[in-house]
């Protein structure tokens, strides 16, 4: 009897433990429908970066397993009003500013000149743009004094600078400090030319890093041309510096006009050589070319510049104009410094080289809109 007795308890206790877990598969049952139905979401005053399955999660590893397997909900309702500001200003941002309401830089637009014929050029040559003011006088005897050399010797190139002009002075390709140096040449009044380094005859003769060779390639003459006209700016043209050697090579001249020509340069021949072929080179690439007169300083004393500027004021009563090549020199600086105001009271004119390509060549001066 108590066997039967204790088998009967223990029927009834899992009786009860089974109708107990039927009535809470059922309550869970019941709840997962209604989530499903509803699409249960964390509460709106849930703080952020919660969520009913973290939470649950933390409760019962069961739970986080069936939480994690089923896919996220998709937000629903409005975006938040600080997103909706957000994705305003990026479109705002990313919207294409009209041309008629964005406000243009002021530019400087040069006068357009009246053409004198229609083979006026398409841009002002160099030597036209760069040139120092000069109000020519008909009457008067022309004399353009350039200084060779300027740019190395500090001291004596300052004082050329300040010697009264308009002078022209050509600065060596190879000295330091170019661009400070012309910007105080040309407020002094001065116009300048970049010296251009060629082969001298003489193998004893230095004529300086960058120097233009018989032997150089079209390539190496393009580059080293480019590297000179690149060290300063506000010039009107090119005179060779020595080229005894150089000045009498047709293909090498050639490739120096080629190099002129396209900036808008003149070339200055200081004649070191007498057969030299920048007249004819020049002429044929239709680069304005004058030839040195008179060079003043081949001996470094007063009196033989003093003797030179004789005969250069003899040649400009003749023909109306001349060109002196000096250097700075402490003789030729210091007989200038005297002879220039005295030259000019006595009926000559000063002028910048310039002025004799422009006497020379006047059709050019028309074509670029001058008078």
């Amino acid at each position: 009897m108590a066997r039967k007795r204790k088998d009967k308890n223990r029927i009834s206790t899992l009786a009860l433990a089974a109708a107990g877990g039927a009535f809470v598969l059922a309550v869970f049952g019941v709840g997962l429908w209604a989530g499903m139905q509803f699409g249960a979401e964390p509460s709106a005053e849930m703080p952020a970066g919660t969520s009913a399955g973290n939470d649950a999660a933390d409760k019962s590893p069961g739970s986080a397993r069936q939480a994690a397997a089923l896919p996220a909900p998709e937000p629903a309702g409005p975006k938040p009003l600080d997103q909706a500001a957000l994705d305003r200003l990026i479109a705002k941002v990313a919207e294409p500013v009209p041309e008629e309401n964005t406000k243009p830089v002021p530019a400087i637009i040069p006068p357009i000149e009246p053409p004198v014929t229609d083979l006026v050029p398409s841009k002002t040559p160099a030597w036209i743009r760069n040139s120092v003011a000069y109000k020519a006088e008909a009457s008067k005897p022309m004399i353009a004094l350039v200084i060779d050399d300027v740019g190395i010797d500090r001291r004596r190139s300052d004082a050329v600078v300040a010697l009264p002009g308009p002078l022209t002075l050509s600065f060596l390709t190879y000295a330091h400090d170019l661009d400070k140096q012309t910007a105080a040449a040309r407020a002094r009044g001065h116009e300048l030319m970049v010296h251009v380094p060629m082969q001298p005859k003489s193998a004893d003769a230095d004529p300086g890093p960058k120097v233009l060779r018989v032997r150089d390639t079209p390539v190496q003459l393009a580059e080293k041309l480019e590297w000179g006209l690149s060290r300063f700016g506000g010039y009107v043209g090119v005179n060779n510096h020595m080229g005894s050697r150089f000045t009498t090579d047709r293909t090498g001249m050639q490739a120096v006009m080629t190099a002129l020509g396209g900036r808008g340069l003149f070339f200055l021949d200081s004649m070191t050589a007498p057969d030299s072929a920048g007249v004819s080179t020049a002429r044929a690439a239709g680069v304005p070319v004058l030839t040195r007169d008179v060079f003043l300083d081949n001996e470094d004393s007063p009196e033989e510049v003093r003797y030179r500027l004789e005969q250069v004021e003899k040649i400009a009563l003749r023909t109306g104009a001349a060109i002196a090549i000096g250097h700075p020199h402490d003789a030729t600086i210091t007989v200038l410094r005297d002879w220039i105001p005295d030259a000019l009271s006595r009926g000559f004119a000063i002028v910048p080289v310039s002025a004799l390509v422009r006497r020379r060549y006047p059709a050019l001066w028309k074509q670029a809109g001058r008078s």
